[in-house]
């Protein structure tokens, strides 16, 4: 006897792809005596028994399990306000405003002038700006200086002749 069809009916079913009466054709394949198929098919019988035999329930099955479910706890929906449903979403997008705010804070201090001299030439012409700005701060200082005695010697010989401002 050709087995192929049965075969192909059996690849099909471990593919979910049988139609309800060609199962029942391999329950029926399958109840026959074990002696009578081939012995590469005998390892699927055990399966199809097992489907074979349907449990019977009894006539008040309904009625126990309804008994069973009304004495269940009532659940309550659960109503979500729309802060709540955006705070993943809030959370975030702070996450991704940190992130680009610190990258574009280390992008800023890496691209900045950080006091390296690319050549000898503005090397010496940084120098030269700040013993410029050094003259100008010392002549104002010394200016500054002298005025600030002067006031002083004033104010000496004010109240050394008694005379008090």
């Amino acid at each position: 006897m050709d087995y192929k069809y049965i075969e192909q009916l059996l690849e099909r079913y471990f593919q979910a792809e049988t139609t309800l009466e060609e199962e029942q054709i391999l329950r029926a394949f399958f109840l026959q005596k074990p002696g009578d198929m081939p012995a590469a098919l005998q390892q699927y019988a055990p399966l199809f028994d097992v489907m074979a035999e349907k449990p019977k329930l009894d006539a008040d099955f309904d009625e126990r399990i309804l008994a069973l479910t009304e004495g269940t706890v009532q659940v309550k929906a659960k109503t979500i306000k729309m802060g709540e449903r955006l705070k993943p979403f809030l959370r975030a997008a702070a996450v991704v405003a940190v992130i680009l705010t610190l990258g574009n804070a280390i992008k800023q201090a890496v691209d900045s002038d950080d006091g390296v001299w690319d050549s000898p030439a503005e090397y010496s012409a940084e120098a030269a700006s700040i013993q410029k700005s050094g003259a100008v701060m010392a002549e104002q200082g010394t200016d500054s200086m002298s005025l600030a005695i002067d006031q002083m010697t004033v104010q000496e010989d004010s109240v050394l002749n008694g005379k008090i401002d």
